[in-house]
């Protein structure tokens, strides 16, 4: 594809708005290791299995592809900062990062909407990336946390539009499940 269509793809797959997550887990010398990632997406309840993907030219590739164990961090619009900062490449992304050890052994940053503990599953080569299957073994959330939002190459927080009584009667009628 040349490179113009390229950008074009890009720009048009940047209008679909997505949370924004940091992807946490330990090198094998137990150095915590982390990134910025917006491709985070549920997969199944029964198992509970959520989805990532990572691009094949990140430096720390080897490192999740190798992992027993990792957390996905869902932000809030606070940690900002933070996001920019796990997503700049060669950073010291750990320097006055809060965390702690979790249930798996994996780093759990502090202030989350919401934390996903995983056992890695499944690995699938997905053209310049490498998507990553895995469950849920534990989570927990911050109900009423204002989401980190990424669209069309920028940062966002929510604006909404309407209660969520009224969200879950619209998506019933579509045919689509909600929880409240």
């Amino acid at each position: 594809m040349p490179a113009d269509e390229q950008r074009a793809l890009r720009d048009a797959l940047g209008m679909f708005a997505t949370g924004v997550t940091i992807v946490t887990t330990l090198a094998p010398d137990g150095t915590p290791v982390g990134l910025t990632v917006n491709s985070f997406n549920s997969v199944s309840l029964a198992p509970p299995l959520v989805l990532w993907s990572l691009a094949h030219k990140a430096l720390s590739l080897e490192v999740f592809t190798q992992a027993t164990h990792y957390a996905i961090h869902v932000l809030t619009a606070a940690q900002h900062e933070l996001a920019v900062r796990f997503a700049t490449r060669n950073a010291d992304r750990w320097i006055g990062t809060a965390w702690h050890p979790g249930k798996t052994g994996v780093p759990v940053l502090a202030g989350a909407a919401a934390v996903f503990e995983c056992a890695s599953r499944h690995q699938y080569p997905g053209g310049d990336h490498t998507i990553l299957v895995g469950e849920v073994l534990h989570s927990t959330h911050h109900t009423g946390s204002a989401p980190l939002l990424y669209h069309s190459g920028l940062f966002y927080t929510e604006h909404p539009l309407g209660n969520s009584a009224d969200a879950a009667d619209a998506a019933d009628g579509a045919g689509v499940r909600t929880r409240s």
